[in-house]
């Protein structure tokens, strides 16, 4: 199974839709909230959001929808990536409620070959989650520096590093 491309494979206008989706249950939203203590209750007290908000109800904290969108988009996009350069935008759009699933694509923005390292190359993208009722709810662009198949190839191949099974 292929995890992520060589610089050569993105083509410029291209859209990898990610799969599977994730549905996002309350488990999901309050670790991630205590993980990295936000501790806002918009998140984690239904009482507080059900009273003093607009939707009623909590609301799936932002960073983890981003997370899981970034997540989502390695096996197509980063897999292969020698780093992730910038972030250059980030936006919430829609909320996200605990039970909804979200579904990612990526589009190839640019491609743009590296001056300084000739075996490699950036790659600008633009990943976009939406429910499952199409709303998009989160989009952000991103550049990431991929190498190209040459310099995947001196480094071992597709997977390099993974050890063939031994019959015992």
């Amino acid at each position: 199974m292929q995890f992520g491309r060589y610089f050569e494979e993105f083509e410029v206008g291209a859209t990898y839709k990610h799969w599977p989706g994730k549905t996002v249950t309350e488990y999901d939203d309050h670790l991630f909230c205590l993980l990295t203590m936000n501790h806002h209750p918009l998140h984690l007290d239904a009482n507080y959001a059900e009273k003093t908000t607009e939707f009623g109800k909590n609301v799936v904290v932002g960073n983890y929808i981003y997370s899981l969108l970034l997540g989502m988009s390695v096996p197509d996009i980063s897999g292969k990536a020698i780093a992730n350069l910038e972030v250059e935008s980030l936006r919430h759009v829609a909320p996200t409620f605990h039970g909804d699933t979200i579904y990612g694509e990526t589009t190839v923005l640019d491609k743009i070959e590296s001056k300084s390292k000739p075996d490699r190359g950036i790659v600008y993208v633009e990943t976009r989650g939406y429910k499952q009722d199409g709303t998009v709810v989160c989009v952000f662009r991103r550049k990431v520096m991929v190498p190209k198949r040459e310099y995947g190839e001196k480094r071992g191949g597709e997977q390099p590093g993974r050890p063939e099974p031994v019959e015992r």
